[in-house]
């Protein structure tokens, strides 16, 4: 029996993520405390083979070894896989603020700012057994929602997602990559004028870009350090690989070699996304 705890920190996502869960046919119980779990589970493992609870820093044991004794109470047959939502500080202040919901750990005269510190202190015992951990800051309801379906799937089909995203230095980097190829030193368009508007998924900059030797070579060494380490990511029972190729502002370059990429490792993985942060927020 497949069971996912969802839990996060308030503002985060937590009840997007588990009515996901409810639409991919799991059995879901929100806010139980977690002491109840295994009697849950117990209680409904004959009737449904897939089950999701969420819970909240409301409902966490004071003490950590608790938590450990539950998760070990569960069923034999049945292995919890954590999912855990978190945002940037920031960014649930300004959810809390927009919404103007009270924080469960707003009481008596405790700040918004120091409640929102408390819950992550507090949910740091579940949040280092997570399976999956989620980074929604920039995440709409849509986008959260396909991260939380890819990563549930693909865990549950053993089947690894291969993404790859195009992204520009100058914007940051983003927070839901394993691993980063750097590709400011090679050749940029936007430094020839007639190339400069274009981007990598334009006829005119794919052929600069693909008569340079430099690219090429990078492209082609990218190639097998991933075919390389690949089957050794998912040996190790990983549900999404997302491989980041930056370069200055995100237009050109990288976008050129993600789709490079892409079209390669479609031919042998079955599992393949590209995808442009910067060409996307356009």
């Amino acid at each position: 029996m497949q069971l996912i705890i969802v839990s996060g920190r308030s503002g985060s996502g937590k009840t997007i993520a588990l009515r996901v869960l409810e639409d991919l046919g799991f059995y879901c119980v929100d806010n139980i405390p977690i002491s109840l779990l295994p009697t849950l589970v117990h209680a409904v493992m004959d009737k449904y083979e897939s089950i999701a609870v969420s819970i909240d820093v409301r409902n966490l044991p004071s003490d950590e070894n608790d938590l450990v004794e539950t998760l070990e109470f569960l069923p034999a047959q049945t292995k919890a896989d954590i999912l855990f939502i978190d945002a940037a500080d920031e960014v649930i202040m300004r959810r809390f603020g927009e919404t103007r919901r009270m924080h469960p750990l707003s009481q008596g005269n405790i700040m918004l700012n120091d409640a929102i510190a408390l819950e992550h202190k507090l949910l740091e015992p579940l949040a280092t057994r997570a399976t999956w951990r989620i980074d929604s800051s920039a995440f709409s309801v849509h986008e959260l929602s396909e991260q939380v379906t890819e990563r549930v799937l693909g865990r549950k089909m053993n089947k690894l997602i291969l993404v790859f995203m195009s992204f520009g230095f100058k914007h940051g980097l983003p927070s839901t990559l394993d691993t980063v190829f750097d590709a400011r030193i090679l050749p940029n368009p936007h430094w020839e004028p007639e190339l400069k508007p274009y981007t990598g998924l334009d006829a005119p900059v794919q052929r600069f870009l693909g008569q340079q030797p430099l690219v090429t070579k990078f492209v082609y060494q990218v190639e097998n350090f991933i075919a390389t380490w690949l089957p050794y990511f998912q040996r190790s029972n990983r549900s999404y690989l997302t491989v980041g190729i930056g370069c200055t502002g995100g237009q050109h370059r990288s976008v050129y070699i993600a789709e490079q990429l892409g079209t390669y490792f479609r031919t042998q993985h079955e599992q393949v996304q590209v995808k442009h942060r910067e060409l996307e927020k356009k």
